[in-house]
């Protein structure tokens, strides 16, 4: 069954570890980072969170999701090596600009803490469904209501993706030219707009009557079709 989201299926130790357990480490992971600013700590949180990845085979996709921030990451070295509050010891000049040594190391700092989040997060995302990280979160005591606005966040943006090029394909099969100049671009852009914004509420309408008539709101004990347990350590 396709996952909509950034699920990698894997038969690692780490994608049978509880979700809740690896949303409590990238909690961790983050927030120790913030209240221990130093490069000590962000480089040992982040060899933790690369091994994990490694262990869960899914470090190809943690470094796509690395690239992603690469360019907030060079920006930060250039925001802060040039006009960081702290900055008085110059190390070097570049096209006249000059680069602060303590800029530079509140740089590191930064983009350890980024690329950190990202790593200890990647474990969650990429080895965790969100349907089973909800239904964890639900079974420790988190309202079903909440649940499923948390995991309706966590799949729209796959889903529309998915629901774009399921629309791209049909509109170049009916002939639509995709490339080309700008007008052509633009038309092509209204034709998968409307659809794609159509398709989107008629598809929460369907999951709100879905659920209705599932009793969603039922008050009673709920079930479980998982059992995520794990041994205490």
């Amino acid at each position: 069954m396709r996952v909509l989201g950034l699920y990698v299926e894997r038969d690692t130790p780490v994608h049978k570890l509880a979700p809740f357990t690896k949303l409590m480490y990238a909690v961790t992971s983050t927030v120790v980072t913030f209240l221990f600013p130093s490069i000590t700590v962000g480089i040992l949180f982040l060899v933790l969170s690369v091994f994990l990845n490694t262990i869960a085979r899914v470090l190809k996709h943690l470094i796509a999701l690395l690239m992603v921030v690469s360019v907030l990451s060079i920006s930060i070295f250039l925001i802060q090596g040039m006009f960081y509050v702290g900055n008085y010891t110059p190390l070097f000049s570049l096209l006249r600009l000059t680069f602060y040594k303590e800029g530079l190391l509140r740089a590191v700092v930064l983009v350890l803490r980024l690329f950190n989040m990202i790593s200890a997060f990647g474990i969650l995302m990429l080895t965790t469904r969100p349907s089973d990280l909800i239904d964890d979160l639900v079974r420790r005591g988190l309202s079903p209501n909440v649940g499923y606005v948390i995991a309706s966040v966590l799949q729209i943006v796959p889903q529309m993706l998915s629901t774009a090029t399921r629309i791209i394909d049909a509109q170049r099969s009916r002939g639509l030219e995709m490339n080309g100049s700008f007008h052509k671009r633009f038309k092509a852009f209204l034709a998968l707009i409307g659809p794609l914004v159509l398709g989107s509420l008629l598809e929460a309408r369907e999951r709100a009557l879905a659920l209705e008539i599932r009793w969603f709101e039922a008050r009673t004990k709920r079930t479980f079709l998982k059992d995520f347990s794990e041994s205490k350590r």
